[in-house]
């Protein structure tokens, strides 16, 4: 199961990222700064929401479809403990609430039918690491159980589904001071349902297992967070004006929006994977706020795949760039809080492998979109920034054809953790 280990290849290198921060601390001579007196340790509540989608891997006697795929949005409650191990890193629990509708749909004249992630919980460990006093690092771990709702209207109504599945969770975030006792927190996670049997076919089964892609943004309040006994250490003096260079790991999704003859509508196919990008920009600061230009460039592994009698049929997204602008309000002494926006290129390759034999392409091309979104950004060391962005990116449709009878909107939500190193 590729596209599994590639998840969590990503979520292993996100660990590796935030333990590397230690070492930049330790390289990097800092001015001293005022140190915060925020405490970690205690109990929290948070309430927030986040984007995500879903990708259903199908499977038969012979044949495996990764996958089937839809969007979608969610609302969260949440609530946890945190214990300060010492100065820099922190051990803690946490249980989550939420409520959505991410999921793939079917449209057809006179009936709709959803499958939908419709509500379920977290329970989890999470492990952090202290960037500089008012910003936190850290990965996540856990159990996940979620309520799957299939459901038609219309010519369609009566007809319902439901399961309930168990899984696992993994994640990386960020989380920093606002004002007070509250903090903002940026998340992604990955959740696998495991593979089971939701059909028989006489003698044999049709497996459905259900994977997740959520990006969560929430305000934290925490219970004694000013009693003064916060880090000591200084923050990094860190200038957010001048020229950069940056590269991240990123995971996610992607979903095609296919419509058949203008009457069936089917969002959608998806797809999932991990990339690298590399990026320039030049940042403005203004004072409380930053503001920006960006390219970037990415070959990515995230892909469709059928496979079918010992052949295959895949569908990359395998290389992009994008050219983007962001403003930003600097939320604390060291830590930006971001939108971002602007052009994005895609190539898409649809190419297929016979058993035993050559492989070669169907189609492929290339798309203009746009991509949007946001993330939180913090200072390290004097020039070097460490960031958790989550971007929703959309490609002009595709006719297949030139006749309108099949068309393509593909569709990718993407999250990125990234380096940046600062010339000033």
């Amino acid at each position: 199961m590729l596209t599994r280990v590639s998840a969590k290849s990503f979520l292993l290198g996100a660990v590796s990222v935030v333990a590397l921060m230690s070492a930049a601390h330790a390289a990097d001579v800092v001015q001293p700064v005022e140190a915060s007196g925020f405490n970690w340790s205690g109990a929290y509540i948070g309430i927030g929401g986040g984007f995500g989608a879903t990708v259903h891997k199908v499977s038969a006697p012979d044949t495996s479809f990764n996958g089937i795929g839809g969007n979608g949005v969610f609302g969260e409650l949440t609530a946890g403990y945190d214990y300060m191990v010492n100065e820099r890193f922190l051990l803690g629990g946490f249980i989550d609430a939420n409520y959505g509708n991410i999921g793939p749909s079917l449209s057809v004249p006179g009936a709709d039918i959803d499958l939908t992630n419709s509500y379920g919980f977290d329970v989890g460990l999470r492990a952090g690491y202290l960037l500089n006093p008012s910003t936190l690092g850290y990965v996540l771990g856990g159990y996940s159980w979620q309520h799957f709702k299939l459901d038609g209207s219309g010519d369609a109504d009566g007809l319902e589904f439901t399961e309930n599945r168990g899984g696992y969770v993994l994640g990386v975030g960020m989380e920093t001071v606002l004002r007070g006792n509250w903090t903002l927190k940026t998340e992604y996670r990955y959740a696998d349902y495991g593979d089971k049997s939701v059909l028989d076919l006489g003698g044999a089964s049709l497996n459905v297992e259900p994977s997740t892609h959520t990006f969560h943004v929430a305000a934290n309040y925490r219970f004694g967070a000013q009693n003064g006994s916060g880090a000591s250490f200084a923050a990094p003096a860190y200038n957010w004006t001048g020229f950069y260079v940056g590269g991240a790991l990123g995971a996610g999704t992607m979903v095609h929006d296919l419509t058949l003859g203008g009457a069936l509508e089917l969002n959608g196919i998806g797809g999932e994977g991990v990339f690298g990008e590399g990026s320039v920009g030049y940042d403005h600061d203004f004072g409380t706020w930053v503001a920006g230009v960006q390219l970037d460039g990415r070959y990515s592994g995230i892909r469709t795949k059928l496979d079918i009698f010992g052949g295959s049929i895949k569908g990359d997204a395998d290389y992009g760039f994008d050219a983007l602008a962001r403003v930003g309000a600097k939320v604390n002494e060291s830590t930006l809080a971001y939108v971002i926006g602007g052009y994005s290129w895609q190539h898409f390759n649809l190419h297929a492998s016979a058993p035993g034999g050559p492989s070669g392409d169907i189609y492929d091309w290339g798309s203009s979109g746009f991509s949007v979104g946001g993330g939180l950004e913090t200072a390290v060391s004097n020039n070097m920034t460490v960031g958790l962005e989550y971007r929703y990116s959309q490609y002009a449709k595709e006719d297949f054809g030139s006749d309108g009878i099949l068309e393509d909107t593909p569709s990718f939500q993407t999250v990125r953790l990234g380096l940046k190193y600062k010339f000033n």
